[in-house]
């Protein structure tokens, strides 16, 4: 029975190997073993399949290590397990450590295409890379890889003496970025024409790959989309979110709340719910690392980053959704007193002179204020050092794709650009933003294929169902 079974999987592996990379079969050889996925006439897909070991016991909070090969024939049918998480918005809860999986979706016999890799948003805490449906991408002729990474404490978490100190999620996408190398032209893509790109988080993500050297040659361009590589959200009470952390500064916190623990082989026997406790304080990648050696906007501002095309921009209304989160209400004074507290009383002052009270609920002044300073004018800002390509996307009535979000006018708030180019959130366009999605589509999988979107770096691109003009959102203010 045994030598019968050994002769089967033999076989299998014959005729598999025999199979061309461009064939529209399930099977597909990767550098760990083969893969059998779904075939429609429209794509084949491929899902759960591991690019690292599973970072879980010794491995929690080291580099991801390499995958071991296998046996036979692996099904990628099913997406793995989302990284552990607590419930986001829209987004599931999870226990998994066992996540480091990617998806491949390419269209029918492929040969040589674009390839686009996803780095999913949900402020390094949340999310997963198969919440996205990728097929409009796939039907205008590119590969894309969607993918996991550590989120929160089990991505970002520091210690005094251990390596790679927060920054175990970043080093998670680089995995992923050598894995596309080894093996995305057995699935038909062009491993010398991958284009990095995400949104929020997963814009972020992209901007700190682009200034990492351990990323050199593995994506050749990057679409930034509300991910200004600078970025502070508000977090209510007039608190803020800021989106890198200080090595040192990691270490020191994570020194602070071991739960006890003098060194890591004991933090490394926490339960998973322990070390989600932890995320609150571990959600900021750390810079001053081997994975991203400097503030990604120092370096930048400093030229220290690839040179390759850059495709960047924001949503018009990008903070009215955080606004109406964490503030119920704002009046006239709440609003003065929170352009005090966050920028001081002589910049506050001028502020509001540009973005005066309006009577009544002042959210959505605030909204216009911080919109300005922590999107739109850094985004000007990271144009203008990549010499990038710009768009803003201004749909003034997009889809709604958080559940539960109170009565407010959102506008183009941060995040409503993704039902136009991916599958997400359940949303639902009308006739006129199906066409505004296939503009879209048509443009990112166009710089995708030539590093050019269709229209020059001098211009920014609105996107909207109608004419709209461009917004001044006063970046002479936030430079002074």
């Amino acid at each position: 029975m045994r030598s019968t079974t050994t002769l089967l999987t033999a076989a299998v592996f014959v005729a598999a190997s025999a199979v061309p990379a461009h064939a529209a079969g399930t099977t597909v050889r990767t550098d760990t073993g083969f893969v059998s996925g779904t075939v429609t006439n429209a794509q084949r897909t491929f899902q759960g399949v591991p690019f690292a070991a599973p970072p879980t016991g010794e491995n929690r909070w080291r580099d991801p290590q390499p995958a071991k090969p296998w046996q036979g024939v692996r099904q990628a049918t099913r997406p793995g397990p989302r990284c552990a998480q607590d419930e986001g918005l829209g987004s599931p809860a999870s226990d998994a450590e066992d996540c480091l999986y990617l998806n491949v979706t390419t269209p029918p016999n492929a040969v040589n295409r674009p390839v686009m890799v996803w780095i999913h948003g949900g402020s390094f805490t949340s999310g997963a890379g198969s919440d996205y449906g990728v097929d409009q991408l796939v039907r205008n002729g590119s590969v894309v890889v969607t993918i996991n990474y550590r989120l929160g404490a089990f991505g970002y978490f520091g210690f005094p003496g251990l390596a790679g100190s927060g920054a175990f999620g970043l080093k998670d996408q680089q995995k992923a970025l050598e894995w596309v190398q080894r093996n995305i032209r057995q699935f038909g893509g062009n491993p010398r024409n991958v284009t990095l790109f995400g949104a929020s988080a997963g814009g972020l993500s992209t901007c700190a790959q682009l200034t990492s050297p351990r990323t050199r040659g593995l994506f050749h361009r990057a679409i930034i989309q509300s991910g200004p590589c600078q970025l502070g959200i508000p977090a209510g009470e007039n608190q803020v979110h800021h989106t890198w952390a200080a090595r040192a500064d990691v270490e020191q916190a994570g020194a602070k709340a071991s739960h006890g623990c003098t060194d890591i082989a004991c933090l490394r026997q926490l339960s998973v719910q322990q070390v989600k406790a932890l995320t609150p304080l571990f959600s900021a990648p750390a810079y001053d690392t081997e994975a991203l050696p400097d503030n990604p906007i120092t370096a930048l501002r400093q030229g220290r980053f690839h040179r390759i095309p850059v495709l960047t921009g924001t949503t018009r209304d990008e903070l009215t959704v955080f606004v109406a989160m964490y503030y119920p209400r704002l009046d006239a004074g709440g609003y003065e007193l929170a352009l005090v507290e966050g920028f001081g009383a002589a910049k506050a002052k001028r502020i509001v002179e540009h973005y005066p009270p309006k009577g009544g609920d002042e959210r959505v002044q605030l909204s216009k204020a911080l919109t300005a300073m922590t999107s739109a004018c850094t985004t000007d800002e990271l144009r203008s050092q990549t010499n990038a390509f710009g768009y803003e996307f201004a749909e003034p009535e997009p889809p709604m794709i958080f559940p539960g979000m109170p009565e407010f006018p959102y506008g183009a708030y941060h995040g409503s650009e993704l039902p136009f180019l991916l599958r997400y959130g359940g949303a639902t366009l009308d006739a006129g933003q199906r066409k505004l999605s296939d503009e879209m589509v048509r443009a990112w999988t166009r710089f995708a294929r030539t590093g050019h979107p269709g229209w020059s770096r001098q211009d920014v691109r609105l996107f909207a169902t109608e004419q709209v003009a461009p917004a001044d959102h006063r970046c002479d203010l936030w430079s002074s």
